[in-house]
């Protein structure tokens, strides 16, 4: 498997624009804290090393993963964003409940990104276990919140030289 090769995280190969024109919010599920804080940490921060404002980044915390939908959907109603990042975490249990969560999850950050013509980026983990998602979360295998902050930054620059 890749991830067993390499940190995931590395964007050495590639051009990251500017995010200081662009407006971001970020949507982090309470749920499984440990992770989605540090997935957290690492969108928000990678959004200041490239150059986003502090003033030009809002944050919303919702209580799990489900709710990054309602989340995305109210911040983009409400504000005039260029991209909006969703974090969150769902890790398997016993029961089929993991299917179900991961699967209305990922469609409806699609939905939210196609309602409001934006970028609604996906960046939530759905691991086997808590040590797969710490790995992901600022571990071995990089941070998937900085990956989706680079993901934002990337096509709301993008959207912007369309115009």
């Amino acid at each position: 498997m890749a991830s067993n090769l390499k940190n995931l995280s590395d964007f050495s190969h590639t051009t990251v624009p500017s995010a200081k024109p662009f407006r971001f919010g970020i949507v982090v599920a309470a749920w499984n804290a440990e992770v989605t804080g540090n997935l957290y940490r690492g969108a928000y921060d990678s959004l200041l090393k490239h150059g986003a404002e502090e003033e030009n980044i809002i944050s919303v915390e919702v209580a799990g993963s489900y709710e990054l939908i309602a989340g995305a959907d109210i911040l983009l109603s409400k504000q005039q964003l260029d991209a909006v990042i969703c974090l969150g975490c769902v890790i398997q249990g016993e029961t089929r409940h993991f299917d179900f969560i991961c699967n209305a999850v990922a469609n409806g950050i699609a939905q939210v990104g196609i309602k409001h013509t934006k970028p609604v980026i996906f960046g939530v983990l759905t691991t086997d276990n808590q040590e797969q998602a710490l790995d992901r979360a600022g571990g071995k295998h990089g941070n998937k919140g900085d990956e989706a902050a680079i993901t934002a930054i990337k096509i709301a620059d993008m959207s912007n030289s369309l115009k």
